[in-house]
């Protein structure tokens, strides 16, 4: 199972990678592109250039070359221009394509041309030996918009490979829900079977030996299945979360588990004096905190301390597993809630993922490593809410 995720998520991985590389290749070329049309424009400033210095000229010539170099000046209706003269002050007759706003207001003409002398450097218009004039210029609205167009087009392919990427994994996630919640339901089911037989079987025995020490033993061990088979059938069903005391809950979880795990682990649950009422579902909190404690006694190789501790924080019930065990590195810290990971040589890797789901998605709480340090121990954190006041 983990070799054919890590399969599939390599295939991913590399389905990013190559359509990132398109984004970025189809962004460079329309980079390549817009400086080839930078250069048209520079170039078409230097034709308009040489077209305002032949109508300035006293010698124009040929009139058709007249009235093509009128053309040519007419033409420019987009880029914009300000001629100067050898002191920089504005000629207002060459002054094209600048907002009548800015026109008219010196210190914006000026604040414009500054800008313009920072794109492009001047076109020198040498009239005659005693008149100069100095052409600046600046990328035209349809320039100015194409520039941002590589880095808007990369942020929309991004954003849709991140979207495309996210819905992947979201059908992923819902199939696996689908997936499980099925197990669970056939799970519950095929042990519901024989237990309904095993159930009638224990009342017969107790007609004969009703307080025989293994006839009660056979009945709490029943009874725990019957408890087992109520938890897998409620995973894909809606589960009832009624108003119920969290340390009654608890209470009642912490001495179920005591009896049955090592002697050599100090076993400590810590309550509250006052009752904590938290809407949830007995049966799968107890579960959730069975499967922490489980693992928290793995974690100790059987001996050590373990600590239960329900604690208020505003209008959050916190319960705080501690143990004294051997730790977890950070990766498994992240991992370990994933369905089907696990850190021993045996076992599915469902109880961790299966707890988590108790609590997140039943009880719209939270359940995360709190802390944990190699060779020290760790802490499993749920945190459920609201809080219900009871008078």
């Amino acid at each position: 199972m983990k070799q054919r995720s890590s399969f599939f998520s390599r295939i991913n991985l590399m389905v990013f990678i190559l359509f990132s590389v398109i984004v970025f290749g189809i962004s460079v070329y329309s980079i390549f592109i817009i400086r080839d049309l930078r250069e048209k424009e520079a170039g078409r400033m230097t034709v308009f250039a040489a077209a305002m210095k032949f109508l300035q000229d006293e010698d124009q010539g040929d009139p058709r070359m007249l009235e093509l170099v009128q053309q040519i000046i007419i033409s420019n209706d987009n880029i914009p221009i300000i001629v100067t003269d050898t002191q920089g002050i504005p000629i207002s007759d060459y002054i094209r394509n600048i907002p009548d706003n800015v026109k008219s207001n010196p210190q914006k003409l000026q604040e414009r041309l500054q800008s313009m002398k920072k794109s492009y450097p001047p076109i020198k218009l040498q009239i005659s030996n005693k008149n100069t004039q100095y052409l600046y210029f600046d990328n035209s609205d349809l320039m100015n918009n194409l520039r941002y167009y590589p880095f808007v087009l990369g942020l929309f392919v991004l954003s849709y490979l991140l979207f495309s990427f996210w819905f992947l994994r979201t059908i992923k996630k819902t199939d696996e829900g689908y997936l499980w919640a099925g197990l669970a339901k056939e799970t519950a089911h095929q042990i519901g079977t024989p237990l309904s037989s095993m159930i009638g079987w224990i009342e017969i025995l107790k007609m004969d030996c009703e307080n025989h020490e293994g006839v009660l033993e056979m009945e709490k061990d029943i009874q725990r299945l019957t408890t087992i088979s109520e938890r897998f059938s409620k995973i894909g069903s809606v589960a009832e979360v009624n108003e119920k005391n969290l340390c009654e809950t608890l209470d009642l979880n912490y001495h179920y588990l005591k009896s049955r795990i090592s002697k050599k682990v100090d076993f400590q649950l810590h309550l509250p004096n006052s009752r904590v009422y938290v809407p949830h579902n007995r049966i799968l909190i107890n579960w959730a905190i069975e499967n922490l404690v489980k693992n928290a006694v793995d974690a100790m190789k059987g001996e050590g301390t373990l600590t239960i501790v329900l604690t208020v924080k505003g209008k959050q019930a916190v319960i705080d597993i501690t143990d004294s065990g051997s730790g977890m590195s950070a990766r498994n810290a992240r991992m370990i809630f994933k369905p089907g990971y696990s850190t021993k040589k045996r076992g599915w890797g469902l109880g961790l993922s299966l707890a988590k789901r108790a609590v997140s998605e039943y009880h719209k709480g939270e359940i995360k490593v709190w802390h944990t340090e190699i060779g020290k121990g760790t802490t499993f954190r749920i945190i459920l809410k609201p809080l219900i006041d009871k008078f």
